[in-house]
């Protein structure tokens, strides 16, 4: 492989995906997004797939992006994180087994009561987000 072979496929994959520069938009997040999805639909059982790296890659592009234009405010608490997080999924209360019944999920959303380790685990899981988000 030389070079030039290298360059007409990277050059193919930025206009593909914008991997050469930072997401610059929410049009380039999505496709990044949906890019990801896709490959995780066809490969999460292979780990040792070559598109791997290019997941790694996209996710440091879609978490850099993240971080610049949607931050969490610095001031959540794990009921606005869970709050956050079941209005983004379209989620109701009742539909949270994962904490319990639902006048549990009420109590932890009012400030009432807290999540306990089990509750926590389970719905970082759920959400596919780190256990610190609800710290």
């Amino acid at each position: 492989m030389n070079v030039r072979d290298v360059t007409n496929h990277w050059a193919a994959l930025h206009e593909a995906l914008g991997l050469g520069a930072p997401i610059a938009d929410e049009a380039q997040y999505e496709r990044a997004l949906a890019f990801v999805e896709q490959v995780f639909d066809e490969v999460a059982l292979d780990p040792s797939h070559p598109l791997g790296g290019l997941v790694d890659l996209l996710a440091d592009r879609i978490r850099a992006y993240e971080d610049r234009v949607h931050p969490w405010p610095d001031t959540s608490t794990p009921a606005t994180v869970l709050a956050s997080l079941m209005e983004e999924h379209g989620l109701t209360q009742a539909e949270l087994h994962e904490v319990g019944a639902q006048s549990v999920v009420s109590a932890v959303l009012a400030g009432k009561r807290t999540l306990n380790l089990r509750q926590v685990k389970a719905l970082a899981k759920r959400f596919s987000v780190p256990l610190e988000m609800f710290a």
